[in-house]
C-alpha cells in the first residue's frame, strides 16, 4: 500500500477496499483511509502469526478475543505473553527476545495509526536488544465486539 502515495504525500483516501480483512488497517478497513502506518498494521500482524503459529485469517477465540492481535493483547496484558507463541519457537529461541517481537508486534497493531511506529523505527527496535519499548495500547476489535467481515455491503439491514 506504501507505493499508492506520492513523493510528499503521507495519507489519502479511497472509496476502493481491497485486501485481506484481519490484515488491513482498521481505518483503512472501515473508512477508507490509508496512511505509511497501514502497512505497519499489516506486518504487525504476520509478526504475531509467526509467533503464535496460528492465522489472524479465521482466528476466533469464543469469549476471550476475536481476533490474533486482541488474544495476543490479552495474554500480555495479563503477563502470560508466552502463552501466545508457539511451541517450537519457544526451544529455539530466547524467551527475551520473543517476549519483546511480541511487544514490537503489538505496537505495530495499535488502533491509532499516529501511536504505531514507523517501518524504519520497527526496524531499529527488532536489531536492539536493549531500546526501550513504550507500552502498547489496545488493539481495534479486542473488547468483546465480533465483526463479521464477509458480509456484503449492500445487504440491506432492518430495524424490527
Amino acid at each position: 500500500m506504501a507505493r499508492i502515495f506520492g513523493e510528499n504525500q503521507n495519507a489519502a483516501n479511497t472509496r476502493r477496499i481491497v485486501g485481506t480483512y484481519g490484515y488491513m488497517a482498521p481505518e483503512y478497513a472501515m473508512e477508507g483511509m490509508f496512511s505509511v502506518k497501514s502497512d505497519v498494521f499489516s506486518f504487525g500482524v504476520i509478526l504475531l502469526e509467526i509467533i503464535s503459529g496460528k492465522r489472524n485469517s479465521g482466528f476466533y477465540l469464543t469469549g476471550h478475543a476475536h481476533t490474533l492481535p486482541a488474544y495476543a493483547w490479552k495474554l500480555w496484558n495479563e503477563g502470560k505473553g508466552l502463552e501466545f507463541v508457539h511451541p517450537l519457537l519457544t526451544e529455539s529461541c530466547p524467551t527475551e527476545v520473543v517476549l519483546r517481537c511480541i511487544h514490537i508486534g503489538l505496537l505495530c497493531v495499535q488502533e491509532n495509526p499516529a501511536d504505531r511506529p514507523t517501518m524504519s523505527s520497527v526496524v531499529v527496535l527488532l536489531e536492539s536488544k536493549s531500546m526501550a519499548l513504550p507500552e502498547p495500547k489496545q488493539p481495534p476489535f479486542s473488547v468483546g465486539i465480533a465483526v463479521q467481515f464477509n458480509q456484503s455491503p449492500t445487504t440491506p439491514l432492518s430495524v424490527n
